[in-house]
């Protein structure tokens, strides 16, 4: 019950909202009872053919609840769905402002297809929260007080009858249905998440599944997930059924009490006939708000375990923390590591081990090494993904944790292999670098990244995931970007992998053209052109293996040297040679 309680807290704002629903809920329902209940009195009063001076009490409050039913209703529907809206509108503003602080560090332990579901339909599910859990039990205690304060003028034995069957209706088939139907809406909940992650999982590696023959096993899991999912919906449909036919049942075992009981004041000439129709109708009329709450236990089961699988991912403490008293970012960015170290969670081997360099403002550097050498974990650290293991990484002479998160990326501009585009124009794309640029600055920084072409495109749709455009001119998309950005670091990850060699080449000369007195970070495993650096840092096996320039670094012939031989030495082996 605990995620109940905070669930509710996040909706407090909006408790006068929900309360103004609920009371115009209560107020739909007693004119429906109203309109019954003087339906009644007319039909029963026409009948003995009084003068129409007499039933003119009936004509007028026939026609005044139905009209006010109707309009109450569609007032109650207005306030109910505006209030619902809102909440939802509230929920994921306050999700995605609690869940950006936890990327990347702390969302590595979930799948993507997981997250999906926890943003998307566990937060859907949550607008349950309102008008099946919250707002039925209001009505349905205020539609119960109703109908015992008007059955008491005329019976109080009868009141007491009707609220016996309320109290059973209210609370004995609610808890009946929820202990028959324990874990049934949690259930499919799971299985829908283990559906769209088995989905994503198939459409991501449709490729992989039919080169290895997996196909079919694929398709069994999910046709298995599938049918376990319609079974506990099937289960959840005949509770359903019969709840509504339990209500139904308990409105005829009123009826038959309430007759029963006011019977004898007909009888004894101490109430009319017209009062039995009325009190009739009025009783089979007040269960109507009692038909939801069944499916409002059940709907609180959902969202508890909705709000348990969101709680789970905010309740982690982020890996990245804003500094009290953040220093501003000035002036130049020199960037110094000593003895710094870093090891993933769960990891036994260090990523960086006590690596130590100085890489002053301006300079042209590139970090090279194998893969798993740690290249990308001193990017990660850099731009302040994750925190230092151990160690001191000082960006401005300032350790990097001094510095706002946020205020720090906005001063180191970024390129990585994975390129996300988004599905926008080519210009949307382009502004989340500088949301101010002019369309001039905008063909400026195409033009730098080597996509002319683009120039009179920047209202063309990107497609989904950039799906219009190929690999390579994803990547000059973010590589403009980052000249977008202006920022005084520019690190480029791998940046110009999904390029041919000349194209490589060029977007580099421009890049370097309109990054002049910048800092260049280069992380690459294609060592081309490396006398254009002045420094070269070499990792291996999470260590620096050593530094230099190109020359410096083949004269060495360690690491750096058997790199270069691999990748530019053809080796001839003669017949007969081992």
């Amino acid at each position: 019950m605990n995620e109940l309680l905070r669930l509710t807290r996040i909706v407090r704002p909006w408790a006068g909202w929900m309360l103004l629903a609920a009371l115009l809920s209560f107020a739909a329902t007693g004119s429906g009872i109203g309109l019954l209940m003087t339906a009644a009195y007319l039909i029963a009063k026409a009948a003995l053919q009084p003068p129409l001076a007499a039933l003119q009490i009936g004509i007028v409050g026939v026609r005044f609840f139905g009209l006010a039913r109707g309009v109450l209703r569609y007032l109650e529907r207005l306030a109910s769905h505006d209030t619902t809206f809102r909440i939802l509108t509230s929920l994921r503003l306050w999700f995605y402002d609690a869940l950006e602080p936890l990327a990347p560090a702390r969302l590595m332990q979930f799948r993507s297809a997981d997250l999906l579901q926890r943003i998307v339909d566990d937060i859907q599910s949550l607008e349950n929260l309102y008008t099946r859990v919250l707002a039925p039990p209001v009505t349905a205690l205020l539609t119960a007080l109703l109908l015992w304060f008007l059955l008491g003028f005329w019976s109080p034995l009868a009141a007491l009858i009707l609220l016996f069957f309320h109290l059973i209706a209210g609370i004995g088939v609610p808890l009946l249905t929820a202990r028959l139907s324990r874990g049934t809406a949690s259930g499919i909940l799971c299985r829908k998440a283990e559906e769209q992650m088995l989905a994503v999982d198939f459409a991501q590696g449709l490729a992989e599944l039919q080169m290895y023959g997996g196909v079919e096993r694929h398709r069994n899991r999910l046709e298995l997930a599938e049918s376990g999912k319609l079974a506990l919906e099937r289960k959840s449909s005949l509770i359903d059924g019969m709840q509504e036919t339990l209500i139904g049942i308990l409105m005829n075992a009123a009826v038959l009490g309430v007759l029963s009981a006011v019977l004898p004041l007909v009888s004894g000439g101490t109430l009319s006939g017209i009062a039995l129709s009325i009190a009739t109708l009025a009783v089979m009329a007040s269960f109507e708000p009692f038909l939801p709450l069944p499916g409002s236990l059940r709907h609180l089961e959902a969202d508890i375990h909705a709000g348990r699988r969101i709680f789970e991912i905010l309740d982690a403490t982020p890996e990245v923390t804003e500094p009290s008293a953040p220093l501003p970012l000035e002036g130049e960015l020199p960037i110094e590591a000593r003895e710094l170290s870093f090891t993933y969670p769960g990891n036994l081997r260090p990523a960086l081990d006590r690596v130590s360099f100085m890489i002053p403002q301006g300079a042209r550097v590139a970090i090279v090494g194998p893969s798993g050498s740690g290249k990308s974990t001193l990017t990660a650290l850099l731009v302040r993904f994750w925190n230092p293991g151990s160690g001191i990484l000082t960006v401005g002479r300032h350790p990097i944790a001094a510095y706002s998160p946020e205020a720090l990326r906005r001063r180191i501009a970024l390129v990585s292999q994975r390129t996300y585009v988004f599905a926008e124009t080519i210009r949307e794309n382009l502004l989340l670098a500088r949301p101010g640029a002019t369309d001039h600055e905008l063909r400026e920084a195409l033009r730098a990244a080597g996509l002319d072409h683009f120039r009179t495109r920047l209202d063309e749709f990107a497609g989904q995931h950039g799906m219009q455009l190929s690999g390579g001119e994803r990547q000059r998309l973010a590589i403009a970007r980052a000249i977008l950005q202006d920022a005084p670091v520019v690190i480029l990850d791998e940046a110009t992998a999904s390029l041919d060699a000349p194209t490589e080449q060029e977007v580099l000369r421009r890049i370097e053209e309109a990054s002049e007195g910048k800092t260049i970070i280069t992380i690459t495993h294609r060592l081309q052109q490396m006398e254009r650096f002045g420094n070269i840092l070499v990792l291996k096996d999470g260590r620096l293996a050593e530094t230099g320039t190109h020359t410096e670094l083949l004269e060495k012939q360690s690491v750096y040297h058997t790199m270069w031989n691999i990748q530019h030495q053809s080796i001839f082996v003669q017949p007969g040679t081992d």
